[in-house]
């Protein structure tokens, strides 16, 4: 899962904590991290008792270089996350929720739909939450590999949750990179937004579904979300359009933009609001462009990356009953929904493939079996990828 914010404390840390390496002793590093614990609000008993039996889970360094929203093609990216099915459940979890949707909305001023969203991107609306416990990976991360000293602020704010009863289960699991609960907070974001709505006197993100969506919306407006506006819209952009005039953070006003020839795909008119706004073009001139907006920005500081940025408000749009995307991404091989992805293990089952349960997740082994059957076609590159090309093949005998 992507990283959040670290606290501040993480860069106030004593520079006598000098980086650990894999060869260093797990037992010493988190001997050495005892008083700056204790500085962060960490009290010795509560640092003895949570630390007590923790052993170093190296296979998390790897996934610091390997973020999806960074190393996958967006339209790879967003076939998996913005697929019918995840539309389905979306609409269907919005109906099921209603009252208390309603209820966040009045308190936090923020769009159901984009509060949604987020739940559905960030753990298939409460489903996958993550396997790995929480104290391991952030230890680990705190002695080893980059960012140790953001690693190590969130660390101990888990402890500071766990001591302070926020967190009542020191086995908790979450991702790789230490957020949890049903909309994947870091800690330091859950120290400092959770919110207690259904009022059980616990900050509850993993058990309490009212208290995950509020703590959401209250993140989002936070953020700066603006009550009533769009997150943007699919553009067309004139010919001769200067790509270099494109990116989050060269805003212009509105007039300015539809003075250049930027038009609404769907032919509306964009309204002339009180904001300025930005182009986007993440796969080039070829593909889709989108007109962002202020609330863009706060769906953005979430998880800062354009291709998770763009699954939330694409995904919020298609939950509010709106169509997807109008321009196709430039590929000849689009990816592949989650039901074609299972769909595409079974089939590779059936030719003998050893790549066990066809659960839609595409793995390193899955990967390989896709390569060798991508040589035995002549289907290039032989990359191992997931696409269309490969499953119409398969489909096809």
């Amino acid at each position: 899962m992507p990283l959040r914010k670290s606290l501040a404390l993480s860069l106030l840390l004593p520079a006598a904590l000098a980086q650990a390496t894999p060869g260093d002793d797990f037992a010493d590093c988190l001997d050495r991290l005892r008083g700056a614990a204790q500085s962060a609000g960490v009290s010795a008993a509560s640092y003895a008792r949570f630390t007590q039996g923790l052993q170093a889970d190296m296979s998390v360094l790897p996934l610091l270089d390997a973020q999806p929203e960074f190393t996958t093609p967006i339209w790879d990216y967003l076939a998996g996350l913005v697929d019918e099915q995840r539309v389905a459940d979306g609409k269907a979890r919005m109906s099921e929720h209603a009252d208390l949707l309603r209820k966040v909305a009045a308190r936090y001023q923020v769009d159901p739909a984009a509060v949604v969203a987020v739940w559905g991107v960030e753990s298939d609306y409460g489903r996958i939450t993550g396997k790995r416990p929480l104290l391991v990976s952030l230890s680990t991360l705190s002695c080893y590999g980059r960012r140790q000293a953001f690693f190590r602020g969130e660390f101990f704010a888990a402890l500071k949750l766990l001591q302070q009863g926020d967190i009542r289960d020191s086995g908790i699991t979450g991702s790789w990179a230490g957020a949890f609960g049903q909309t994947q907070f870091m800690p330091s974001t859950y120290a400092r937004i959770a919110e207690d709505f259904d009022g059980d006197g616990h900050r509850d993100l993993v058990g309490s579904t009212a208290d995950a969506l509020a703590s959401t919306a209250n993140y989002l407006r936070k953020a700066g979300w603006r009550e009533g506006q769009p997150w943007g819209y699919e553009v067309r952009l004139p010919a001769g359009f200067d790509p270099a005039l494109a990116g989050r953070t060269k805003r212009r006003a509105i007039s300015d933009w539809t003075a250049r020839g930027v038009m609404r795909v769907d032919g509306k008119p964009i309204p002339d609001i009180d904001s300025r706004a930005a182009i986007l073009m993440p796969a080039g001139k070829q593909g889709p462009a989108f007109l962002v907006l202020r609330n863009y920005d706060a769906i953005y500081s979430y998880n800062a990356a354009e291709s998770y940025a763009l699954a939330i408000a694409l995904l919020s749009d298609r939950l509010r009953g709106e169509p997807g995307l109008r321009t196709p991404w430039p590929t000849d091989d689009p990816g592949l929904s989650r039901a074609e992805r299972k769909t595409l293990q079974e089939l590779l089952l059936q030719r003998g493939y050893d790549i066990g349960k066809a659960d839609g997740m595409i793995g390193d082994v899955t990967r390989r079996a896709i390569q060798e059957e991508q040589h035995k076609r002549g289907i290039e590159p032989a990359d191992g990828r997931a696409g269309q090309k490969i499953l119409k093949a398969l489909q096809g005998g």
